[in-house]
């Protein structure tokens, strides 16, 4: 893949980098050479991005080459709008607070160079103001009014940066074009880039080392060149060509911010944004099921301050559950009335609805995996010992009950058939439909996004080809993508020449 650094005149540019070329923003737009090149990775440091500049159109015709542009037109709308300055996160603003703390100005501007800070103290929010407005070269503003509130995010001119940061600046270039997804692949037959998001950290990932390992050879062997990236590597996402999250997902959570980044460029991604809201949230799981009149516990929406209204239309002992929890955490089974009242407002300080289920003794949950709304694996999973749940956490290990695989065909097919017709409600994604198993009747118990696929376990009766399978889904979309991008390309030159 070609690697390119666009600058207004080279002149601007000392720096020899293996692998990346530097070009004029005037031979870019105009040399037929550029625009027939595939595979292209742009770097653009043009001195202007406003409307209709060099450096703007530079952004403009990389997307309408299917160059991977870098900051994209999307961005430079974010500049112009300075739309994301109102959504910052809690997070990002804490992070700004203690930041600069130490500060005794009521100004500050900071520069961040390709995501770095030039102050140690400073790396964390460089970071994290890159990922949301990704450019090489930024400056942003803050001010003091009781505390520190980011005023303005801009670009950087190259010809700009100060002398004294030059240095600096030439070290975190080489070090960001260094990086390994930047190099052009010695491996010919790769086709289309993976990134795999995923968090070595996590104490029950969706899947182990092994199966990790067995979706990065699945997908080499169907030609993509894959990447494992965390949540740190936000920046990289337009260079990829598909997404796929292996970390577990929750909407506010870098997951959902990953997930809509890379739909919002164009990317294809599992799981997507949209199933990431629809499954992480159990408040809506129930009101779908129920209004799609598919089978589950009888289940009970508590909203805050209404529960002696409820009462009567719950059944002891219950499960009451957080919405976004995962992994059977946050998920109670309560006895009697007293444990309610008292539980539930724990709960409420975390969020103004809950739910709560009737208790459905089973010895397993069914696990029914669907991909492309077709079933793709089954798997039984048993109570951990001594509990009425598969997990059993003990502080921060987990304990799992025993698993069994089965082939498709031999499940009860009114199980497969409601899991499908549960997981249609959500879309053609990757699921994990659980259930209960009650005198022959199934009842869903939720749809998950991002389900465990684990070494050993989910692939027990498939073997390779269950990740091969999926990994075939995002070559079969890539590919069906680009036939779509290019069949109304077409369509536009044919009416233009009419």
């Amino acid at each position: 893949m070609h690697s390119f650094v666009i600058v207004d005149q080279i002149a601007h540019w000392h720096l020899a980098i293996e692998n990346v070329q530097i070009i004029t923003s005037k031979d870019y737009l105009t040399s037929p050479y550029y625009a027939q090149l595939r595979h292209v990775r742009i770097c653009n440091l043009c001195s202007s991005y406003r409307y209709q500049s060099s450096g703007y159109y530079v952004s403009l015709l990389a997307e309408a080459r299917e160059h991977r542009v870098f900051p994209s037109v999307k961005t430079l709308q974010d500049f112009k709008y300075q739309t994301i300055l109102r959504t910052i996160s809690d997070e990002i603003d804490e992070l700004i607070q203690k930041s600069l703390s130490k500060l005794k100005s009521d100004e500050f501007a900071l520069p961040i160079y390709f995501g770095k800070s030039l102050t140690k103290q400073y790396e964390k929010l460089c970071l994290q103001l890159y990922n949301l407005f990704q450019s090489p070269l930024l400056r942003a503003k803050f001010s003091f009014n009781d505390k520190w509130i980011l005023q303005d995010v801009s670009t950087i001119a190259l010809k700009d940066v100060p002398q004294a940061q030059q240095e600096a600046l030439q070290e975190f270039a080489k070090e960001y074009f260094s990086k390994p997804y930047y190099h052009r692949r010695k491996k010919q037959r790769i086709i289309y880039d993976l990134a795999i998001l995923h968090n070595s950290s996590e104490i029950h990932p969706p899947s182990d080392e092994g199966a990790m390992d067995q979706f990065v050879e699945a997908a080499e062997e169907l030609g993509f060149g894959v990447e494992l990236i965390t949540k740190n590597d936000f920046s990289k996402i337009p260079f990829f060509d598909a997404l796929f999250i292996r970390e577990t997902t929750a909407v506010n959570h870098h997951t959902y911010r990953f997930a809509r980044r890379a739909a919002a460029e164009g990317l294809v991604v599992i799981d997507d944004p949209e199933s990431i809201i629809k499954c992480t949230n159990k408040v809506y799981l129930a009101e779908l099921l129920a209004h799609a009149k598919i089978p589950t516990p009888n289940t009970v929406i508590l909203y805050k301050g209404k529960l002696k209204e409820a009462l009567p239309k719950i059944n002891f002992p219950c499960v009451l559950k957080l919405p976004d929890s995962s992994f059977s955490q946050a998920v109670l089974k309560i006895e009697d009335v007293l444990s309610l009242k008292k539980t539930v407002q724990e709960f409420f300080d975390r969020s103004d609805l809950l739910v709560i289920q009737d208790f459905v003794p089973t010895d397993f949950d069914w696990r029914i995996g669907i991909l492309d709304r077709q079933p793709l694996f089954a798997c039984k999973y048993y109570m951990a010992k001594k509990h009425w749940q598969i997990y059993k956490w003990e502080a921060s290990k987990v304990k799992e009950g025993k698993f069994e695989t089965l082939a498709i065909e031999n499940v009860p097919p009114y199980i497969v058939k409601t899991a499908l017709k549960a997981a249609d409600l959500i879309g053609d994604g990757f699921y994990g439909v659980d259930l209960k198993e009650l005198n022959g009747k199934p009842y869903v118990i939720e749809v998950n996004d991002n389900p465990s696929v684990e070494e050993d376990v989910e692939d027990a009766v498939l073997k390779d080809e269950l990740y091969y399978r999926i990994m075939k889904t995002f070559l079969t979309r890539i590919q069906k993508q680009k036939e779509q991008s290019s069949k109304k390309q077409e369509e536009g030159i044919a009416r233009r020449n009419f």
